[in-house]
């Protein structure tokens, strides 16, 4: 590295020409938002710290108390309720249909007619039919209401599901780095987040697709322009996204109620005309089509997953419902309703068998055409802005894990914190959205590419589940052993039926994944890399004051704020300040923002203030991981405490960093090729600056550079 200052003492050595560090954290450009993950401590809120700051002594603590905060609505956007009853209980239920169901309720769409399409040359005759049937209802079964509903939903992390809360789970004190210490689960759930985003490309598309096809039934003048009008929605649903969904988000519920009432009665209308179809939920009639079928009925079963696609969702956004509204909604109505519409399908099969072009439109009337039409298209975008605003979800919690780079963060509602916007993920799902559906054209091809992420995710999940259960359950081996084996062994028969579909288009959100995947594990190990680097050259804070006071450096009026990523030495960028300014505020604080391995942190947690002496502070903001970091708000508790931090007489000192790639040291614990080198440094360069996502008023800040070899 270069350009390092030295410590103040004696006042010439200030002065001197050397090589300088940089922060690897909160203020500092290239690393990410916050530094590693934490575990926050269990049980009850510390009791508010009763030292003022005019009697604070070196070393001593002081902490926020509740009332020091404003009330904030909770980070998922409910206002989370353990154990809702009566009204709210049926409020939560009603909106978890949109946000949670509405990808696997748009499923009847395009399922069945893609299982007996041409790729498998199944004819729908009767004993096809129910063996399909069957499949279907063991796999929505097995899949949904015994793995998801009744084991999955129980690991949450304080209310929160999603594949970061199962990592934080495994390892509350920070994610490992070597494979030989768990980094393998870390990986595997970077590889399971990275392929949601490839699902969250081919989602909307699907759906959207799935419903415009019905033009062919409803309009048939119009089936020459069913991508361009796929195209058209899609554009404006992504267009419309920086506007928020508060409004739209209230219509959510309503509109998929009324989708899986339609679903429901369309199935048991045709289900009156031949009530034998119900005998399918027998497991016996898959047994046999697997019989008859040979390796064929394995490679049905990638068709057959499409019915299950949607399922992570459950536990993904456990966290805005809680999992009782979730399981209420799955058993009184989400899961009958798409029973009755399959039944439905397959009776009319057995009465139609030339109705398996499209199944689901042809069960309803002449006259219900345009209608059924209308219904499915707002279905189908109610799926799609439920994976849409999962995506940015995942997305902050990412980055506040530290395993994607800072990225803008607009709150798009001034009552819930949940309700954000970011543009770059949301143009990135945009390009890729709109790009599959002009490449893939219809349901039918696109289909080939639909499953493989979904199928691999949940593999990842029963996998991750198993050490959930080993560590935080405290299960013994062989009885977590033999139900996550039945997981594992129906998501392996899902995700290998898959992989044949690689040629046929599963490359596509694969091969997404891989890449996401690779960045996202070059970010962690970079980050990692750069605060090792950075730490060999950090200056213990006891010989930095020591020198303040032996130098007796001029001491100005006002408060200046040093972001660091470290509770603990001197930031390289206060270094840089005392060397070309020659100067100390009145007042210094030494800021830190950590995030915890949970949703959020309580008030009396978020803020712990050290006295260091000499008029120096350190300060440590601790958020959680679906919270958004506000410097500034830190500052007013500051305030309240005693410490002057006056927005007006505060100023904001960051580093700008450039990072350059050299080759590996002697005794690094973490190694990097050159080339991920290279990519860690564009990522870093391209990062949001530290100035907007922790809200910092950009007329208060400071920037210094600097150069890093690492």
């Amino acid at each position: 590295m270069s350009d390092e200052p030295k410590p103040p003492v004696p006042a010439s050595d200030a002065e001197s020409d050397s090589h300088s560090s940089a922060e690897p954290q909160a203020a500092e450009e290239p690393p990410s938002t916050a530094d590693e993950p934490l575990r926050h401590p269990s049980g009850p809120a510390e009791t508010p710290s009763q030292i003022s700051a005019a009697d604070a002594r070196p070393g001593d603590e002081m902490h926020a108390s509740t009332g020091m905060f404003p009330v904030q609505s909770h980070a998922g956007g409910h206002q989370k309720d353990t154990n809702p009853t009566g009204k709210r209980l049926a409020i939560l239920t009603l909106t978890a249909l949109g946000v949670v169901y509405g990808d696997i309720g748009t499923s009847p769409l395009y399922s069945v007619k893609e299982i007996f399409g041409e790729m498998y040359g199944i004819e729908p005759t009767r004993g096809n039919v129910f063996g399909i049937l069957s499949l279907i209802v063991w796999a929505l079964t097995l899949v949904i209401s015994v793995k998801y509903v009744s084991f999955i939903l129980r690991a949450d992390n304080r209310g929160e599901g999603g594949q970061f809360a199962l990592l934080a789970l495994i390892f509350p004190r920070g994610t490992p780095q070597s494979f030989t210490k768990g980094g393998v689960f870390v990986a595997l759930a970077l590889f399971g987040t990275a392929l949601l985003y490839g699902d969250g490309i081919i989602t909307p598309a699907m759906s959207v697709l799935g419903a415009m096809e019905g033009l062919e039934y409803a309009v048939p003048s119009l089936k020459a322009y069913i991508v361009p009008i796929t195209v058209i929605i899609l554009a404006t649903l992504f267009a419309v996204q920086r506007f928020g969904t508060d409004l739209v988000g209230k219509a959510f519920g309503p509109l998929t109620l009324v989708w899986f009432i339609t679903i429901a009665v369309l199935g048991a209308v045709e289900i009156v005309q031949q009530p034998s179809i119900l005998a399918a939920v027998n497991p016996l009639y898959a047994v046999d089509f697997v019989r008859a079928h040979g390796s064929m009925a394995f490679f049905v079963l990638g068709s057959v997953v499409l019915v299950i696609t949607g399922g992570e969702a459950l536990y993904a956004d456990m966290g805005h419902f809680g999992r009782k509204p979730i399981r209420y909604a799955w058993v009184l109505l989400v899961f009958p309703s798409l029973l009755l519409n399959y039944f439905g399908q397959g009776a009319l099969l057995l009465e139609n068998p030339a109705a398996s072009k499209n199944p689901f439109f042809l069960l309803a009337p002449e006259w219900f055409l345009v209608p059924l039409l209308i219904i499915s298209t707002l279905a189908a975008v109610v799926a799609s802005q439920a994976m849409i605003s999962g995506a940015f979800s995942t997305t902050r919690q990412g980055i506040a894990l530290g395993f994607i780079p800072r990225m803008e963060i607009r709150h798009t509602s001034v009552q819930e914190e949940g309700q954000i916007y970011i543009p770059e993920v949301n143009w990135f799902i945009a390009v890729g959205c709109l790009f599959v559906v002009v490449g893939f054209k219809n349901t039918s091809a696109l289909g080939a590419a639909y499953g493989i992420a979904v199928t691999g995710t949940m593999l990842i999940t029963s996998i991750l589940f198993y050490m959930v259960l080993r560590l935080r359950f405290r299960w013994e081996a062989w009885k977590a052993a033999c139900l996550v084996s039945v997981f594992v062994t129906v998501d392996l028969f899902f995700f290998g039926a898959n992989l044949v579909k690689l040629l046929h288009g599963g490359w596509v959100p694969m091969a997404l994944g891989i890449v996401l995947f690779l960045l996202m594990l070059t970010w962690k190990r970079g980050r990692r890399l750069l605060m090792d680097r950075l730490a060999d050259g950090t200056m213990p804070i006891s010989l930095f004051l020591d020198g303040v006071e032996k130098s007796k450096v001029h001491r100005v009026a006002g408060t200046a704020v040093f972001m660091t990523g470290s509770d603990d030495g001197v930031p390289p960028v206060l270094l840089h300040h005392l060397k070309h300014n020659k100067v100390l505020h009145e007042r210094v604080l030494l800021v830190s923002v950590k995030t915890a391995d949970i949703p959020e942190t309580n008030a009396s947690e978020r803020v712990r203030v050290t006295s260091l002496g000499h008029g120096f502070w350190r300060v440590v903001a601790s958020y959680g991981f679906m919270q958004t970091p506000n410097v500034p708000n830190v500052l007013e508790v500051v305030d309240q405490m005693g410490i002057r931090c006056k927005p007006m007489e505060t100023s904001y000192f960051l580093g700008r960093e450039r990072l350059i790639p050299v080759g590996p040291r002697p005794g690094d614990k973490i190694t990097l090729p050159r080339w991920r080198k290279v990519i860690f440094a564009i990522l870093s360069r391209n990062a949001r600056s530290a100035t907007e996502f922790f809200c910092i008023p950009p007329n208060r800040v400071v920037e210094l550079g600097t150069q890093i070899e690492f």
